[in-house]
């Protein structure tokens, strides 16, 4: 009785910290994604694009 008890919990161990490796990699991807957006260039009045700058 207490193998099978054991067995359960480290089955629910292991599927939270599945679970808790998909989520941070969702919300990895999300930030990546956000900074991106935030870096890219912007159309000026002439209609060039603005390069960023390196330097920030």
């Amino acid at each position: 009785m207490f193998s099978i008890v054991m067995t359960w919990i480290g089955a629910m161990l292991g599927v939270v910290v599945l679970l808790a490796m998909a989520f941070g990699a969702f919300v990895l991807d999300v930030d990546d994604a956000l900074y991106r957006r935030d870096r890219k260039p912007r159309e000026t009045r002439d209609g060039s694009g603005a390069k960023p700058s390196l330097l920030g």
